[in-house]
């Protein structure tokens, strides 16, 4: 029995691992979906934000995020503070026969829950894309991963008064996708619009994107990481039904993403005649995120209708967006804000929670999701804003025009299409926007 115990624990600790993995490298995804979709002058600073923030928040989760988060609490609304410790004594309290002890490595937990953070913050990174400064930036994502993020995060994940209350979000439609579109929405109204954004007229003028084939492949590395996203959150892989479990998780997970794109593709086509990529590509994480919350109960074509409405609301979403002259130059609002929003409502269709009603989950996911966007964007808001009193959050207008890539970082990701003119030798580079149909904005 006790060797039976001891492979199923070592599977289980593995499955996990590698869903942690695949995670990790959703970052190099969000790394070349906002490289592809900012303009050629601010390349370097992106991917500099996003191997920084994934740093950060390792180190960050690893000294109070994790204590925070998975810690013994005070109550189920003020969590407990610790540091992650160096032992993992699982496998003893295993094979002790301890009724609840765990069925893997808490360290395999703590990694797979560090990747998550730093997806949440790598949200951020593309709303305040082109004008933030670097270091501020970064600064943030001390606050957001230590803090911010693992305290919302105890009161669902943790055992917190949300998860008492009856709050369903599987993988993080509202823990991790709606958290990082809230810090992003607070940092973006502080931050202000990109030079040349908007007209004095108020038109909306189309920034688009420097290199769509990255942003195409960065949307394929997100799509293959959202297996080990919600895959992993079934924990287990070790017995039959849990494996059944992961293999419909996959499918559905797949299956939304589709449904999404498609569905986005086509709206794209109805409204602007033309067959918008980056429409396209948002219309796929649209549907990823909406399926997150709850991938587990649809079946297959539910959740490619779930993903299907999470594509239709993207495209109206990042339209809507942009004519409240909110600046968000991938979309990720749109995307994990308004999107992660419906997935956590769309749970109730398939899953009601122990109460069995409808009317009862929905008001269990309306407290999550009215908790979370309310903690989530109050202390971020505040936080950005002691950040730019105390060393401004936003890079100067010169620096700004000619890209934050020399400024910031003191040197180009495409140096050799440079024509020499203004001090760093740049001129100004290639126009982006999370979607480039002009004709619709002018409207």
């Amino acid at each position: 029995m006790d060797r039976v115990i001891e492979l199923s624990y070592a599977l289980d600790t593995f499955y996990f691992l590698m869903c942690g993995a695949l995670v990790m490298w959703m970052a190099a995804g969000f790394t070349m979906l906002e490289a592809g979709l900012v303009r050629a002058k601010n390349t370097a600073e992106i991917l500099t934000k996003n191997v920084g923030l994934y740093a950060v928040a390792c180190i960050m989760y690893m000294l109070c995020g994790y204590g925070i988060m998975y810690g013994d609490a005070i109550n189920a609304f003020i969590p407990g503070i610790g540091m992650l410790g160096a032992d993992d004594n699982t496998a003893q309290a295993v094979l002790a026969g301890g009724v609840d002890a765990p069925y893997y490595s808490n360290l395999s937990d703590f990694f797979f829950q560090v990747v998550f953070v730093a997806t949440a913050m790598s949200i951020v990174s593309g709303a305040v894309a082109e004008r933030m400064k670097l270091w501020a930036f970064l600064l943030f994502a001390v606050v957001m991963t230590g803090f911010i993020y693992p305290v919302q995060g105890f009161w669902k994940w943790g055992g917190g008064f949300l998860e008492q209350a009856g709050f369903l979000d599987f993988a993080g439609s509202g823990v991790v996708h709606m958290t990082g579109a809230a810090a992003a929405l607070a940092g973006v109204l502080l931050l202000g619009a990109r030079k040349g954004k908007y007209g004095p007229d108020g038109k909306i003028l189309a920034i688009p994107g420097c290199n769509l084939p990255l942003a195409t492949l960065g949307t394929f590395i997100l799509w293959l990481g959202w297996f080990g996203f919600n895959g992993g959150s079934e924990l287990k892989v070790s017995d039959v039904g849990e494996a059944n479990s992961v293999a419909l998780v996959f499918v559905n997970t797949n299956m939304a993403a589709a449904g999404g794109l498609m569905a986005a593709l086509f709206l794209a086509r109805a409204l602007f005649g033309k067959a918008d990529l980056t429409m396209a590509l948002n219309g796929a994480l649209a549907g990823l995120v909406a399926i997150t919350a709850e991938p587990l109960t649809p079946t297959p074509l539910l959740a490619t209708a779930i993903g299907a409405v999470g594509g239709l609301i993207v495209v109206t979403a990042i339209v809507s967006i942009d004519k409240l002259k909110i600046d968000d130059p991938v979309g990720a609002i749109s995307v994990h804000g308004i999107v992660g929003i419906w997935g956590l409502l769309a749970v109730v269709i398939s899953n009601q929670g122990e109460s069995g009603s409808v009317w009862l989950q929905l008001l269990a996911q309306l407290l999550g999701i009215t908790v979370i966007f309310a903690w989530v964007f109050g202390t971020s808001f505040a936080t950005w804003w002691l950040i730019r009193k105390i060393m401004g959050i936003r890079v100067s207008e010169q620096d700004e025009f000619e890209g934050v890539d020399v400024s910031e970082c003191g040197l180009e990701a495409y140096p050799e299409f440079t024509l020499g003119v203004g001090r760093s030798g740049t001129t100004p580079g290639a126009l982006t926007s999370a979607y480039s149909t002009q004709h619709v904005l002018d409207s």
